[in-house]
This record gives C-alpha cells, structure tokens and sequence, in this order.
C-alpha cells in the first residue's frame, strides 16, 4: 500500500469518525428536571478524531502529541517551559519535589523545613510536604475571597521556612503581589497550585499575568472538572531552566538524560561521561540524577489535550459569563440576605471553576444542600473544609507533630462548617442557571 495508502487510509478513518460523532455523539440537551451537575466534560469530534489518530499510531506513552501540548500550552501561559504529568495531583508532586533537587544548593528544601500552606483546600497541596519530611504551616484564608490571608504570613514565618505553596481558589487568585514580594524578602520559592484557576489572570506593576505564572513553579490539572481536559493528566510550568530540568527528570524517573522516549544519545555524548561513582562511560540513559518517578502522560490523553487547548479561550470567556450571571441573579433575588457572595481578589480576572457560598449565621448549610442535591442540583464541599481536621491527620494531631498551625483558622473552620458551591462549567445554558438560583432560593424560603 505504501505510505500514499496509509495516509488516505488513515483520512478515510477519521472522516468516518468526524461523521459518527456529528450524528451520534452529540451531548444532551438540557431539560427540565434533569440533573445539573456541577461539571461536565465539553468537547466535540475534533477531541474525538485526535484520540483516534494517536490510537492509530499505537505510540501509547509521550510522544508527538505530547510535544506539541508542551509547547502550545507554554504559548497560552507565556512561560518557556512546560511539562505534561499524568494528573494535578502529580503536578504538584513535581512541584514541590524540585525544590529538593541537591542542583539547588543552599535553596535545597529538606525534611525538616517548612512550607506554609491554607488547610482550607485540596490535599495533595500539602501531601507532597509531608511526605518528604517538611512541615506545613497552616495559616487562615480570608471571606469571600477564600484564599490565603496574607496578613498571616509574617507570623507564620521562622528560621525553617522554606516555601510558600498555595491554591487560587476556585479560580479566584489569591494576592500573588503581597505573596510574591514576600517570598521576594525571605528568600523563599513560590508554587502556584493553579489546578482550579487555569485562564485566570492578575495585574501587577501595570503588567497583566496568567496565574501560574508568577511565582516559580505552576501546577495544573486536567480532571474532567476543570477548565479543560484530557481525562486524567496535568502540567508543571516554570520560567527557571534548572528548575524545569529538575521536573523533567523527577517525571521521567529521576534520570540525568533528557533524551525523549524513543530517543537516544541526543546529546553525542553517551558513552563518555563521568558521573557519580559509576564507572566512567556508563550509559547515560541509566544514569539517574534524582530519585524520580514515572509520571509521563499517554500521547492519546495530550492528543485530546491539544484539542481540549484550541476551545480554552471560549471555555473561560463562558465561565466568567455563567459566574457573572449567577450573582446577578442571586443579588436581585435577595439571596445575599442568606449568603456571603464571593468576591474576586483585587487586580484579578477570575476564570471561575465554581461559585462558593457561604451560610450567614442562623441558616443551616446542611438542610439547604439536602434540599437542593434533592432537587437535582448537585453541590460540592470546598474540599477538605479544614484539612487538619480529616482522619488522614489523627496521628499528627494527637502526637502534636508534623505540622503547624498559626492562629485558629476561624474562617477555615466557618467553611468547613457553612459553605458549598455549584458550578458554572462552559455547558451550561441559561435555564440551568436560573434553575439553580431557583432551587437554592426555594431551599432558604423553607428554613
């Protein structure tokens, strides 16, 4: 056949893939009393057909879809290196493992050091610390921005600390100037959990950034939820070149190589390096300057990930429109008398990934969530609430080890206590947002 064949063989198949997804995958229409989830995934036959072509190709691991989501998603963020993981969660391991590279120096974090961090949050924020031996020092967020109160972190502050890892919070950016000049003062890394706020931005010294940006390292998930997908996967972005090295290495098992998969002796020099106390010449594609991982992505999930990419712009634009609305309505049908609306951080644009509220005093968060989940509108938790109140803390708290805590994290407990959200995802349409206004307000008239 040849490779004339092969190529019109290969059209042929994703011409009839392209049609059987315009006339049978088409997702369904909303109707009346049909559950509102509070996300979904939004995709169409161009994330389909790309799935099929990398399928076809059977590469499986990182491959040429990999590189291209790599350098178009650096483009979309403005930074100069990006690498693909295979979720959020391992974003963040990445992360934060990279600061405790020995190529860091007198910067090395190690077991022992601090990093302070919210507990009104996600896990694997904090997981990553723990798990190497760095204490987290947990300070409070502020109502109703929800993010870290930087107000806080001088007295969270010690001779220990190292690192400052934090989450924008359901899109919403949290002071990236205070926090950044701070980190700037003490000597201190910066990692932006940005796995909620993909799309988000915020001004500083006149200059418009993308969150994830800003600090030294960015982490992004692409979990059906969030802004964009691939299924499971995620991504680790830096503008510092050693620190990018640092990360490719900690995904691609802790090896000193940079040779992709299938690739080898890029460099011309293989065979004759001297490394460690290996004898001299020994293949360099075994030679392992980190104790890594192997938390490389499939080229079909980039695959997916690339088409995911060329709608991420219309996905935000709908999210801050879905958000906007919601308040709008939720203020003229008095529902701020009942709940603290969220509002964005100064010098931010959130790309929203929920819209959060909180319970004023006397209202019963559990009868309204009852209520609503009820009436088919499904609610989350701002996930762990208060993180050091989970059983995965009881040793640490009866032992009184393995973390600190600054303050008494009030308003991290009034979340774990008084707050929920919906969602705002690019699917939905105007009449399941005013369903949704309508079932909570129907809720707070029955309390």
């Amino acid at each position: 056949m040849g490779e004339n064949g092969e190529r019109q063989a290969k059209e042929r198949i994703l011409e009839m893939v392209a049609e059987y997804c315009e006339q049978y995958l088409r997702q369904p229409e909303y109707r009346e009393g049909d559950r509102i989830h509070y996300a979904a995934r939004v995709y169409d036959s161009k994330e389909v057909c790309n799935l099929v072509d990398s399928a076809l190709e059977f590469w499986l691991t990182a491959g040429r879809y990999t590189g291209q989501f790599e350098t178009r998603f650096a483009e979309y963020l403005g930074v100069k290196y990006c690498t693909l993981v295979n979720s959020g969660s391992s974003a963040n391991l990445c992360a934060f493992m990279a600061l405790t590279s020995p190529l860091l120096g007198d910067r090395q974090v190690k077991p022992g050091d601090e990093m302070i961090t919210v507990a009104a949050g996600f896990p694997t924020t904090v997981t990553p610390a723990l798990q190497y031996g760095v204490v987290p020092v947990f300070v409070d967020v502020t109502i109703p921005q929800y993010n870290i109160d930087v107000n806080a972190l001088e007295d969270a502050l010690s001779d220990k600390t190292k690192v400052v890892m934090a989450a924008h919070t359901l899109g919403n950016p949290f002071d990236l100037a205070v926090v950044k000049a701070f980190c700037e003062k003490h000597n201190l890394w910066l990692i932006e959990d940005n796995c909620d706020a993909l799309g988000s931005t915020y001004t500083m010294n006149g200059v418009q950034y993308k969150t994830g940006t800003i600090g030294d390292i960015g982490t992004s998930s692409f979990y059906p939820p969030h802004h964009m997908t691939m299924g499971e996967g995620g991504a680790v972005y830096t503008n510092h070149p050693l620190l990018a090295k640092i990360i490719r290495s900690l995904r691609d098992w802790g090896r000193d190589c940079v040779c992709s998969s299938g690739q080898d002796n890029l460099c011309g020099h293989r065979y004759d390096g001297q490394y460690g106390e290996l004898p001299c010449g020994y293949d360099h594609k075994y030679v392992y300057s980190h104790l890594g991982y192997n938390l490389k992505a499939t080229d079909m999930q980039a695959a997916i990930g690339c088409a995911q990419l060329e709608k991420l712009n219309d996905f935000v634009v709908a999210r801050k429109r879905n958000h906007a609305y919601l308040f709008s309505q939720m203020l003229e049908m008095g529902l701020d008398q009942y709940f603290i609306l969220p509002q964005a951080c100064n010098n931010s644009d959130p790309s929203w990934f929920g819209f959060l509220l909180t319970c004023r005093e006397g209202v019963d968060r559990n009868k309204i969530v009852q209520y609503v989940e009820k009436h088919n509108v499904q609610t989350r938790m701002l996930f762990a609430g208060n993180l050091v109140k989970h059983p995965c803390f009881d040793q640490m708290r009866a032992a009184g080890t393995g973390y600190r805590v600054v303050g008494q994290l009030q308003n991290t407990d009034r979340i774990m206590m008084n707050s929920f959200w919906i969602g705002v995802y690019p699917g939905m349409n105007r009449m399941m947002l005013d369903t949704m206004v309508r079932v909570i307000r129907e809720g707070c008239e029955g309390i």
